[in-house]
């Protein structure tokens, strides 16, 4: 099983907003429900985290950048 970004639906609004930055199709609104779709072209760059504006994404993993 791939890691993917998660979603609290709780938290969700369906504002799309994560939809229209993911680059590799792996959000989309199905049933007027935003929805993660596993697929092998997530490549974590985190801005669906970054542009929720609820905090309903989360990726399971934190990225450290070293000087």
């Amino acid at each position: 099983m791939v890691e993917m970004p998660e979603i609290n639906q709780d938290k969700c609004n369906q504002c799309g907003l994560c939809v229209t930055v993911c680059t590799c199709g792996a959000i989309v609104i199905e049933e007027e429900k935003v929805t993660i779709i596993e697929t092998e072209d997530c490549h974590w760059c985190t801005n669906c985290e970054a542009v929720c504006p609820t905090g309903a994404l989360t990726c399971s993993f934190e990225i450290i950048v070293e000087e």
